[in-house]
């Protein structure tokens, strides 16, 4: 009997740890769906060590930059760490939207891990590390405009090279680097241009039979394709071939993102698919060889152009995984934020701390001067990316505001945002909500409801439906929820698809001490 109750009890936490999940993509039955990963992780590039996989994405402005992910599968992916926590430019201590790390690109070289990635208008960066859980060093190596999209290549006789794109161009460069990979030594050389191939971008380098391989996005984020371009001297000059395009399927442009090989001799293609509000998702193709080039995905019309899969087979590897989705919820029971979560800007430890004597996370009221709590240009938005087509979201909150106009909440943030929050005025609380829209030339936030809350103490509650319709609703007691406000649509960001997350500001031109309890932030 007992061990009847002990499988039953490890049933029901199997099932939940499942549940918890918002997207799944591991079918379970050998089989897997795109994408693999529904959430915003932009510019995908990827390797492979051994048996582990780690993949990188774009960050722009959000902070801790960089996210690195780990599988054993190509399919199941947890977050293991960021390449930087800030970023050494005083500029980034304030949002700076769109701005930040483009299209990172990740490579494993004697023994060592490397990430290379430019700022629109700060250059180029590189950050090395022994492992990628580990401490990574980050050096500024060139300050210049308009590089984008850098990738190194170290070829077998020990020079490295680094390839890049240029801002609003169309054509892609090749630069000598030092063995180290810390110094360009040229101003670069332009390597490939060709109007056939517009917005070409986001290049990644390979060598396989004595062909060097550039695979390189080209048309445009949200109606592209993927080409790949190869030459017998890296010089070139590159020859051009289409390997992947949107042919009769739904997923639009797809393209840019990592190719890797496994110890079977399969190949593998992680791209992005641009899904409006909900960012850049990521899917997993299979890649086939023919006459040295490769197709990605499957060739559906005969026209040796390859198309996305909606199901394929998993990918055949030595080490097998339990199901696993990019972090969501987080019980702030530790000392550390959970890796899911992002600031707007470099974070300040005035901003946040943990509560010594519970598990709670406590948000300090910063002055944020705002009007009529306009967020576009707040810091200190603690978010994360939306997790799945569909998901319900949770929060518990004490509130200790200190001065007139302090607030805490649950928010939607984009190019426009909405939340729902506790908000002190004249010493009297209420929950409300608002609305409100990037607008530098007129008051831009809106407030659309508001009733007296006789607690310090809340539960907010958001609902997002799968045309990112978005809720909101409160509760004293965790279950029974009031909506209140009215429906919002969830509108993505400058590059980044619409977050959600929690704050407290104080919106005064005096310093606070008021401060919001988070207890936990759940998501399903």
């Amino acid at each position: 009997m007992k061990t009847l109750i002990l499988l039953c009890a490890l049933g029901v936490i199997f099932i939940q740890s499942i549940y918890a999940q918002p997207w799944i993509p591991d079918l379970g039955n050998g089989n897997y769906k795109n994408p693999v990963i529904y959430a915003d992780y932009s510019d995908p590039d990827i390797i492979r060590v051994e048996n582990d996989f780690y993949m990188v994405a774009s960050s722009f402005n959000c902070m801790p930059g960089i996210p690195i992910l780990h599988s054993t599968d190509l399919v199941n992916w947890e977050i293991i760490n960021h390449v930087y926590e800030r970023l050494p430019l005083e500029k980034y201590d304030k949002p700076v939207h769109g701005e930040g790390s483009w299209a990172p690109s990740i490579r494993y070289h004697m023994g060592k891990y490397y990430v290379y990635f430019c700022t629109p208008y700060d250059g180029l960066f590189m950050a090395t590390a022994d492992h990628p859980t580990g401490n990574w060093e980050l050096k500024h190596i060139v300050k210049v405009d308009n590089w984008e999209d850098p990738c190194p290549f170290w070829d077998d006789d020990g020079k490295a090279y680094l390839v890049r794109s240029k801002l609003c161009g169309n054509a892609l460069y090749l630069h000598r680097m030092s063995p180290d990979g810390e110094t360009i030594l040229d101003n670069g050389t332009l390597i490939f241009r060709d109007q056939s191939q517009p917005t070409i971008e986001g290049p990644k380098f390979l060598k396989k039979d004595g062909y060097y391989y550039i695979l390189a996005p080209a048309g445009g984020v949200p109606t592209g394709w993927q080409t790949v371009l190869r030459s017998k001297n890296i010089q070139g000059p590159y020859e051009a071939k289409v390997v992947m395009h949107s042919g009769n399927t739904v997923i639009n442009g797809p393209h840019q993102g990592g190719m890797v090989e496994l110890p079977s001799g399969e190949w593998w293609f992680m791209h992005f698919q641009d899904r409006d509000m909900y960012g850049r998702i990521v899917h997993l193709q299979p890649v086939t060889w023919t006459d040295g080039w490769p197709m990605i995905g499957i060739d559906q019309n005969g026209d040796d152009i390859g198309e996305p899969v909606a199901e394929y087979s998993k990918p055949k590897v030595e080490t097998q995984t339990s199901i696993k989705a990019p972090q969501t919820s987080d019980e702030f029971d530790g000392t550390n934020l959970g890796l899911q979560w992002q600031w707007h800007a470099n974070p300040q430890t005035a901003w946040y701390s943990f509560n010594p004597n519970s598990s709670e996370l406590r948000l300090n009221a910063v002055r944020n001067i705002t009007q009529n709590g306009d967020l576009w240009y707040v810091p200190n938005l603690l978010l994360q990316k939306f997790p799945a087509p569909s998901f319900t979201v949770t929060t518990k909150v004490r509130f200790n505001p200190n001065l007139n106009g302090e607030r805490c909440g649950l928010i939607v943030m984009g190019n426009s945002w909405a939340y729902i929050a506790l908000v002190n005025d004249n010493d009297i609380l209420y929950v409300r909500t608002y609305q409100g829209m990037n607008n530098r030339c007129d008051e831009s936030t809106t407030m659309i409801s508001s009733e007296i809350y006789p607690a310090c103490e809340c539960y907010f509650r958001l609902k997002v439906s799968d045309d990112g319709m978005c809720s909101f609703s409160y509760s004293s007691d965790n279950v029974t929820f009031k909506e209140t406000g009215k429906p919002f649509k969830a509108e993505k960001g400058k590059w980044i698809g619409a977050k959600t997350g929690i704050f407290c500001i104080n919106p005064n031109m005096e310093e606070s001490n008021g401060f919001a309890l988070f207890d936990w932030f759940r998501v399903e």
